[in-house]
């Protein structure tokens, strides 16, 4: 069987994928097709991860469970892929009570979201258009030109059905019967071709060098963490290794599982980047498309293999490391979080350059968060307490930006509240905390600020539940860091600048969270805010039987909680719970180590009640704005709205008695 034009050389034996064939097909349409090179239509869809133009990631295995999904190639601007989507959309109208899924993929070189969102709103169609930018998707499926339908069985990701709209309903009425489709591959010859230049040389994919091009992607992007001591799965140290995991690598890459780095690249550029170019990408899924080949040159991943140091090698030694106290993990239950309280190692007033956390059991360890505790015998520190260090499965050290420090009083406690899960074996953890001290005082204070929502509530079942929270910066200032964080059920977030003249900028965006690699966000520079400027997080979560995370048991065998679609989710610590929660690290312009603004700091917290509530950022809280544990005060609404203008403000809002307890998840209703 052979894959014209394609890496004919990839062997199932290799990748462990099914090598695309040449199938019959029947003429729909009795007209000359325009001469092209016969590309073969795939007969097996590979798992892959592309993000739509709203900017929401999607990815093809996660919806297993969905009787029949629909793929078909669209391009801008065409009158033919605009008739063939409108008539998509009518069918995709009809099967969406089966709960049959459609996408759009644009594979067009050089084609922007902004260009397929103005397409979307000018045909109206509701059917998400999927940016193939790398045209990894479109090569691997055989795409040749717009308005090609794919309707695919995730029983077996066998394309059951190739060919035009026109013959689509019947297909799906085939798969959703569990029946072989009668016409299974029905030549498209309306629509203009869509241009794959890599396709045209695809036989010099296995002229790529493992030793000049894919070795050093790999050992850049992939082996830092994929070394011996490391936390990736295997150490990827000679090509032997790679030759084995190809199968494995090629499926992470396409899904966008790997490197464990997940902003939108068209978004941002910060300073701990891992993740891949499109040239990168582009460079290891043809080579291993192209078997893999050895070729000449030396094995670098071999020459260059290092073991992981007990510290980042980045910082080096820490100047202090604190043991925390040891804690015995049961093998299984509920683990309430433990409040550790040590003696702060530094005796005077301290800055701090990076913290670097060392969970002693990561399997255990789910999160540690802490802050600086006052001795109430001392007098008022001189300068601000705050975090000295925190962890989330996959951080890394927390670097100051330049000019910056940490700050942390002398004397006193440091308390650090640690989070463990307990995964089937007993376990004890020592978790160490590496601090890196400024030998003089900076210039600038590092603050920090956790935009959230302690009332919200995700219904049973939601697959794409929106939930929004802001505050409002009372003054200029930079943004150095910024840190999402929800429990399973997180599945997209983003974080908007909101200036007072309604201009909104996207300053991060992950189309698709991991919860198991929580990562922080380092602007290359420091992003300025104006004041009056409101940072809005947004998070998607996925409550719904399509996320393999949860399931439809509430309690195991032996009762302990589980993550479950089938209840409504509020604002929980425990990780069958939920959060909606978003760190931002900055600096106050007009802030300095000799002029200490905790006056801006208050400013700020005051906004964090009406931000929390306030969905649509109009600085009131209407009725319907009153969700999940604040819904009993609606029925005193009128009440509560004294100026009568149908929404509450920040003032009314404290009338009501939804202060600051609010935000420390203390959120029943107030007794009015």
């Amino acid at each position: 069987m052979k894959r014209a034009l394609l890496a004919s050389a990839v062997s199932a034996a290799v990748l462990g994928v099914a090598v695309l064939a040449m199938v019959p097909s029947v003429t729909a349409n009795p007209a000359p097709a325009p001469a092209v090179t016969a590309v073969a239509v795939a007969d097996r869809v590979d798992n892959f991860q592309l993000t739509d133009q709203t900017r929401l990631a999607h990815e093809l295995y996660y919806f297993k469970a969905a009787p029949a999904i629909v793929l078909m190639s669209q391009t801008n601007g065409s009158a033919v892929s605009q008739k063939s989507a409108a008539d998509l959309q009518k069918i995709a109208d009809t099967y969406k009570a089966k709960g049959v899924l459609f996408y759009m993929i644009n594979s067009t070189v050089g084609a922007t979201r902004e260009q397929a969102a103005a397409e979307v709103a000018k045909i109206k169609t509701t059917i998400p258009v999927l940016m193939d930018e790398q045209q990894l998707v479109g090569e691997n499926l055989g795409v040749t030109r717009e308005g090609e339908v794919f309707v695919v069985d995730p029983k077996t990701w066998k394309v059951a059905y190739h060919g035009p709209v026109g013959s689509t309903q019947a297909a799906l009425d085939s798969v959703l019967a569990g029946q072989t489709v009668e016409k299974a591959r029905v030549n498209v010859t309306a629509g203009k071709m869509i241009a794959f230049p890599a396709r045209d040389h695809a036989k010099d994919f296995a002229k790529i060098s493992y030793s000049k091009e894919v070795a050093p992607i790999l050992e850049a992007k992939c082996a830092t963490c994929h070394a011996k001591g490391g936390i990736g799965s295997f150490s990827m140290d000679s090509y032997e290794v790679v030759k084995g995991f190809a199968p494995m690598i090629r499926e992470s890459v396409r899904a966008q599982r790997m490197p464990p780095y997940f902003p939108d690249p068209h978004i941002g550029h910060f300073k701990n980047d891992q993740g891949l170019t499109a040239d990168e990408r582009k460079t290891l899924i043809h080579w291993i498309e192209a078997g893999a080949p050895r070729g000449e040159g030396e094995d670098y991943l071999k020459v260059n293999a290092k073991e992981v140091p007990e510290w980042p090698a980045a910082l080096g030694k820490p100047d202090v490391v604190l043991d925390l106290p040891a804690f015995n993990v049961p093998a299984k239950g509920l683990i309430e979080y433990q409040n550790q309280y040590v003696d702060n190692p530094f005796k005077d007033d301290t800055w701090l350059r990076a913290i670097a956390l060392k969970p002693g059991d990561r399997r255990a360890v789910h999160h540690v968060i802490s802050d600086h505790r006052p001795d109430p015998k001392l007098p008022r520190p001189k300068i601000p307490g705050g975090s000295v260090g925190s962890y989330t499965p996959g951080a890394e050290p927390q670097i100051m930006a330049d000019g910056a420090g940490a700050p942390v009083p002398g004397g006193g406690k440091l308390h650090f509240q640690m989070h463990y899960t307990s995964y089937g074996k007993a376990s004890t953890d020592v978790t160490q905390v590496g601090f890196y001290t400024l030998k003089t005082p900076p210039k600038y204070i590092k603050r920090s600020t956790v935009i959230g929502d302690f009332a919200f509530m995700i219904p049973a079942g939601a697959q794409r539940h929106t939930e929004t929270a802001y505050q409002t910066f009372p003054a200029d200032a930079y943004i150095y860091t910024m840190y999402p964080h929800a429990h399973y059920r997180g599945y997209h977030v983003e974080l908007k600048a909101k200036t007072p003249d309604g201009k909104e900028t996207v300053l991060l965006s992950l189309p698709k969270y991991d919860f198991n690699w929580q990562r922080d966000y380092d602007p290359v520079e420091p992003i300025l805010v104006k004041k009056g400027t409101k940072l809005i997080a947004t998070w998607v979560y996925d409550n719904s039987p399509a996320n393999k995370q949860l399931t439809a048991e509430t309690k195991n065998a032996d009762g302990m909680p589980l993550p479950s679609y089938t209840v409504n989710v509020t604002w929980g610590e425990q990780t069958y719970q939920d959060m909606m929660y978003f760190r931002v690290n900055y600096r106050w312009a007009d802030e300095t180590v000799d002029n200490v603004r905790n006056d801006l700091q208050t400013a700020l917290m005051a906004s964090m009640n009406i931000g929390a509530l306030d969905d649509n950022a109009d600085d009131l809280v209407q009725k319907d704005e009153l969700r999940g544990p604040l819904a009993g005060l609606k029925a005193k609404f009128e009440a509560l709205d004294t100026d009568h203008n149908g929404g509450l403000d920040a003032k009314e809002l404290a009338a009501a008695g939804i202060g600051r307890a609010m935000a420390r998840g203390n959120v029943e209703v107030p007794d009015l």
